[in-house]
This record gives structure tokens, sequence and C-alpha cells, in this order.
């Protein structure tokens, strides 16, 4: 293994692009070393060229987190390069459903492949790697979530979500439920370590994932990611959190 960094080590899923190149920039920026992970190694070799040609402290790491062994590859490189992860910011995720369905109309096959990278590949990773963040000093994980995993906003008839349009994603939602129950257990378990662990809602961004549309540019939408994974040491734990308000489960 090689000497620790004094800095910190951060690892950002889903970071070719999009909010999770804008994380990964802005962790950056602070003075972070930052693992800009995706599956498409091009993508990811060029977005972290990109960075570092501004100066920043970028390294590229392919990593696919629907895939085992792919996780266990990256686990095993983080610790042998860097000895510990002192950030991990699960961004990955994806919304392949098609808007203009029912909720009972959307097929089973994307239902599971929705699960298996908003929830499953997220908890796989973060398990592969919790020993990696259990050598940090302050270990922070941050599960960037939705509005649309939040059941009082789906069931309050004022909410954008309480519309057709939204109520035609049940599984992206559903998923981003289950991300905010995996915080709030996995938060229960490490509460007596100095590990934090936080689910955001980035706000109504304009990305791919929803053709542009949305309130918030991209470095807005990162903002919140980036305020979490910086928190002191008497920063929250188990919430769920936008622009640092609570968002209701």
């Amino acid at each position: 293994m090689s000497g620790q960094s004094p800095k910190k080590i951060a690892l950002v899923t889903g970071a070719n692009r999009g909010m999770g190149r804008d994380i990964a920039r802005q962790l950056a920026e602070k003075g972070v070393h930052v693992l800009l992970s995706g599956r498409d190694g091009a993508a990811v070799a060029g977005a972290a060229a990109e960075l570092r040609a501004t100066g920043l402290d970028v390294e590229p790491l392919v990593l696919d987190i629907t895939r085992t062994d792919g996780i266990a590859a990256a686990a095993a490189r983080i610790e042998a390069e860097h000895g510990r992860l002192d950030i991990l910011v699960n961004n990955a995720g994806i919304r392949i459903e098609e808007y203009g369905r029912q909720p009972s109309q959307q097929p089973m096959g994307q239902w599971r492949e929705t699960f298996d990278t908003n929830l499953f590949g997220v908890v796989e990773t973060t398990v592969a790697l919790l020993p990696l963040l259990r050598k940090s000093p302050a270990g922070r994980i941050v599960n960037v979530s939705s509005l649309l995993g939040s059941l009082a906003t789906h069931s309050d008839p004022e909410s954008y979500a309480y519309s057709p349009m939204f109520k035609s994603l049940p599984a992206y939602s559903a998923s981003k439920s289950a991300l905010n129950s995996w915080t709030v257990h996995l938060a229960y378990e490490l509460r007596e370590t100095p590990i934090k662990v936080n689910a955001v809602h980035p706000g109504y961004t304009k990305t791919d994932m929803n053709e542009g549309a949305g309130d918030l540019e991209i470095p807005e939408g990162a903002s919140t990611a980036v305020t979490m994974a910086l928190l002191d040491d008497d920063g929250p734990t188990g919430g769920y959190v936008h622009r640092g308000d609570l968002v209701p489960w």
C-alpha cells in the first residue's frame, strides 16, 4: 500500500457526466482527491482528464455498480492505492421508465433494472467500501435520492409529484424511497462511529435523466451532496435533506 494522502479521498459514482461530474468538480475544488467513476471507461477517462486540465486532483476509476466483480476490483484498488476512503457519494442512478404510462403499465423488466442500479448496486457498493470508510477519521456517505422518493410528497395534492407525469415513474420513485430506508438503517448501524450517512434531494435539476427539464442548473443541484460530503463532526446523520432543509419522508 502506498503512503496515505493527507487529503480527503472521495469516490463519486456515476460521475463522468451531469450532476455526478459536478459533484466531483466541486469536491476537488475544496481540496479533495476525487475518484471519478462510471462504467464507461472512455467517458470516465475523458471527464477526469478535462477536470485535471483545470488543475483539479481527479483520478478516473471504472466502476459499474451492478457488477459484483467490478465493485470488488474497485475496492481492492482503493485499498492498495489509498488505504482508506473518506467520502462515498452514491450518485449513480437510472430513470428508464416512459412518461405517460400508468403506474401499473410499466414493464417488470424496467422495475428490476431500476432497482438493480438505484438500490441493490448502491447497497453492494457501500457494503464493499465500508471497511475503507471505517479507516477514515470521519467517513461520510451521501446517497443521492430524489424528492420522488418522498411518500409524503407523492401523497400531497399540492406537490408537483402529485401529477400524471411523475406518477408514471413508479419504479424510479420506489427505488429512491427504498434508498432512503437504506440510509436510515445504515445510519443506525453506524450511529456510534464517526461515519455519517445521509440522503439528499438535489432539486429538480436540468440533466440528461429528465431530458434537460428542471428548475436548477447542474452546479446548484450538486451543491447539497457536496455540503453533506463535507459535514463537520457535529453534522447530522440519518437525514433526508435539500439545501439544509429536511425533506419529508
